[in-house]
């Protein structure tokens, strides 16, 4: 089995926080130029978008020089550039730092932060903040967690240690513990175990539940309850999109502030950060694949919904 070489270091740097985009040209091709593979290859930017960033001597070659309009187009050649990004509101909450060491970052994210720069999502991002605010341009995200859901999130400072970080979700030995937020049902038998199919399709914002082999686990707890609400600890053990949401909805009590489950909700307008979705990444244990450290970190968060009934019942 051959292995794969790997690319040539970029030649930018990054940007806000945010890598450049490297792009290979493909091995067979009957483009003339860089420029008309390129123009081809990315024309979901608009017209004229890729001609002018050649004007300007904004796409880069891996001797950190900008490639010629006529350049030949070279099979299997590297470049590079920055995209232009539009503005995005900033998120007004800050990333609290819970751990870092040499070899690890772990943050408390907030609701409505984006993990790692994705869609129109990029710069307002957990990854391109803390590139940012602790001078670390390598660090690297272990795992995801969805924008809306806060937080527990463990970043790698070395990019030869991600993988070992990475595999460490991906074999399901990190415990994971939430919480969340939604209404009360008597009826409703707990503690329980939610076994299902999951599917959630490219371009489709809601998962769903089909027959077949079940990819998602979660232990579901009631662990209090006041005001027709409860406040559920859930443990997954498989990590499926929307895993717990998909679940807590199925149960009949879907979580507070959810805009997919279980209608899809209309868009928000940017900026609009008034209902956050009441799930918390609570926990993470696991034992440090690099040094051998027992980890367990704990969220100091508490769910809006929740904090704020406290309030009532103190008057």
């Amino acid at each position: 089995m051959r292995r794969r070489t790997a690319p040539p270091p970029s030649p930018l740097p990054q940007r806000d926080g945010v890598d450049p985009v490297r792009v290979r040209l493909p091995g067979e091709g009957d483009w003339a130029t860089v420029r008309e593979h390129l123009v081809e290859r990315l024309r979901g930017a608009g017209a004229g978008v890729v001609e002018g960033m050649f004007a300007r001597g904004l796409i880069f070659g891996t001797d950190g020089t900008p490639v010629a309009p006529d350049a030949a187009y070279v099979p299997g050649m590297y470049v590079w550039f920055h995209r232009e990004l539009p503005y995005e509101v900033p998120v007004p909450f800050p990333l609290e730092l819970v751990h870092r060491d040499e070899h690890i970052v772990v943050v408390d994210k907030p609701h409505f932060l984006a993990t790692t720069p994705r869609g129109s999502h990029v710069t307002e991002t957990a990854l391109a903040r803390l590139r940012r605010e602790l001078g670390v341009p390598e660090l690297g995200a272990a795992h995801r967690l969805d924008r809306l859901t806060a937080g527990l999130v463990l970043f790698t400072v070395r990019p030869e240690e991600r993988g070992a970080y990475q595999s460490l979700f991906r074999d399901r030995q990190v415990r994971k513990e939430y919480e969340a937020v939604a209404p009360y049902d008597a009826a409703l038998a707990l503690p329980r175990t939610v076994r299902s199919r999951i599917v959630k399709e490219r371009g489709v914002l809601a998962a769903y539940e089909v027959e077949g082999e079940p990819n998602a686990v979660s232990q579901i707890e009631l662990v209090d309850r006041r005001a027709g609400l409860g406040r559920y600890r859930l443990t997954p053990t498989t990590g499926q999109t929307h895993q717990l949401r998909v679940h807590m909805n199925a149960l009949g009590v879907p979580i507070l502030g959810d805009p997919l489950y279980p209608e899809v909700a209309a868009p928000v307008p940017a900026g609009e950060f008034r209902h956050p979705l009441q799930l918390l990444a609570r926990a993470l244990d696991f034992t440090d694949p690099v040094t051998g450290a027992e980890h367990r970190f704990r969220s100091t968060r508490v769910l809006e919904a929740w904090a704020h009934l406290g309030d009532r019942a103190g008057q």
